[in-house]
């Protein structure tokens, strides 16, 4: 199903201050007037996600954003914050395409090009690679429209960028995993940029 119907926010709630639809795009933005002060998100209230393949087109041109899914509010820190599983992307293209923990002690679940374990205590082991993270880096298009793929499926996460497998995780922390929760959009802080998204589509697999 289609979480976005290209003209409205219907179905997400954030800080109208970033947030706006423009040009058939969900548009997150900050200017030097209006800057970020703690990440902050566009969180979809259609629902909770558990097992699920998201297919989401975005493009950025500075900074750093993010898809949150499997995630929770956290209205003790700030309105619209959100913690849990990010795909992560940025201008540079530094952290595009690795699974991130947003507002997590385990960070980078997974970066670019590795196949990782998630174990008791928050640690992490990587058990295998499934391609050159540099080679991965040169299918991702600077300040031009992306593809984003999540699929997860218990444990197990895996992110695409423009059909191209950048990072697989395998969540077997029993005290940090997230078998479901919120989806959402990041706004970062830093400078001021610009973050669209587009032709956002779930499918449900449980």
């Amino acid at each position: 199903m289609s979480l976005f119907n290209g003209t409205t926010l219907s179905g997400w709630d954030g800080d109208p201050r970033y947030w706006r639809v423009e040009g058939g795009a969900i548009v997150g933005q900050s200017t030097p007037e209006n800057r970020v002060e703690q990440n902050t998100f566009l969180v979809w209230r259609g629902g909770r996600v558990r097992d699920f393949e998201l297919k989401i087109d975005f493009r950025i041109n500075g900074t750093n954003s993010g898809v949150q899914y499997r995630s929770v509010e956290l209205p003790d820190v700030g309105k619209w914050v959100m913690s849990g599983y990010q795909a992560d992307m940025d201008f540079a293209n530094q952290f595009t395409g690795n699974i991130h923990n947003e507002r997590g002690a385990r960070f980078f679940l997974s970066q670019r090009g590795n196949v990782v374990r998630g174990v008791d205590g928050g640690g992490r082991k990587q058990i295998g690679t499934i391609g050159d993270p540099d080679a991965l880096k040169a299918a991702i298009k600077v300040n031009d429209w992306n593809t984003y793929h999540i699929i997860a499926r218990g444990q197990t996460i895996l992110q695409l960028v423009n059909g191209r497998l950048t990072s697989v995780f395998i969540d077997e922390d029993a005290t940090n995993f997230a078998a479901e929760g919120l989806l959402g959009l990041q706004m970062h802080v830093g400078e001021p940029f610009k973050v669209e998204y587009k032709n956002i589509w779930l499918k449900q697999l449980k």
